[in-house]
């Protein structure tokens, strides 16, 4: 009986250290609040971009702004209540004027003043919101930009980390290096009044966008040893940090490793695992570059 009891409170104790687990790695994640500008963002990708958020930390708070009683949002509505997304209503007081900036700014500065939170996710492709990002990232919170690829560079550098929204579509074609990429075409329904109607635009087309293979090579440059190795862990962080907007995934690879070894003939990568440990870490170098000048053999 009492190696019965034994035995129970030892599962039980187990159990809850692994509630504990749990709960630590939940709490230690960035609460994040996802702000989105209905007017710049399409509901397509929502699925694939709260995904995205979820790799980053806790949605703690979920925002969408826009001018709701406009028809130019219908899509928009039908995706609110699936995600929980709370809609923000802003009236456009003017023809021609966007009251939906200036709402979400306001909401955004309030958010960072309560101190609840550690880093915000803002939703467009417009450069607006550049002066928002920098201003939150001098107080201390973490900005990841989410916008398509025609947003403008000003406001995706002064995000921490800017992911386009063209690699959050269910189904993604590989990008094509040097080619310039067409913006989804997206029809806004014409009623009657001023409000909901606007003469039509041509489609924006996004940068060509430039081989990733001189990003990579300054990065294991920067992060490589006395032997010309470097971590990838080390060198996709310092891609985002001297290249925000960086994403194996538009070249049609899901992870870094993927992408390297696109190139054999650039780069070489080794897999080295640790003593005691099954799993394994990956380094990469530059074929060429397999002594340094500080090497001694």
């Amino acid at each position: 009986m009492s190696r019965s009891c034994t035995n129970k409170r030892g599962a039980m104790s187990d159990m809850q250290q692994s509630e504990n687990l749990a709960i630590s790695s939940v709490e230690d994640q960035r609460r994040l609040a996802v702000l989105i500008d209905a007017d710049n963002a399409q509901p397509s990708v929502i699925e694939g971009l709260l995904a995205e958020v979820a790799k980053f930390g806790v949605a703690g708070v979920k925002r969408i702004y826009g001018d709701w009683t406009s028809t130019k949002h219908s899509q928009w509505k039908l995706s609110l209540l699936e995600h929980s997304i709370t809609p923000i209503q802003q009236f456009a007081y003017t023809t021609g004027k966007n009251a939906t900036d200036s709402s979400l700014i306001i909401d955004a500065m309030d958010l960072m003043y309560s101190k609840r939170l550690d880093g915000f996710c803002l939703v467009s492709s417009d450069s607006d919101f550049t002066r928002l990002a920098q201003r939150l990232r001098e107080a201390g919170m973490v900005v990841y930009g989410f916008g398509e690829q025609k947003t403008p560079k000003p406001f995706v550098v002064a995000c921490d980390k800017f992911i386009y929204t063209e690699v959050l579509r269910k189904e993604v074609a590989p990008v094509t290096e040097g080619l310039p990429i067409a913006s989804s075409p997206t029809s806004t329904p014409v009623v009657n009044g001023a409000a909901d109607s606007a003469p039509a635009m041509p489609p924006k087309v996004a940068k060509p966008l430039d081989s990733p293979v001189r990003s990579i090579v300054r990065a294991i440059e920067q992060g490589a040893d006395d032997s010309g190795w470097a971590f990838l862990g080390a060198v996709g962080n310092y891609l985002t940090k001297i290249q925000p907007d960086f994403d194996p995934r538009l070249y049609g690879c899901r992870k870094l490793s993927d992408l390297i070894r696109k190139y054999p003939d650039v780069f070489e990568t080794s897999e080295r695992g640790s003593q005691g440990s099954p799993s394994k870490v990956l380094y990469a170098r530059i074929l060429g570059k397999k002594t340094s000048v500080k090497s001694v053999d």
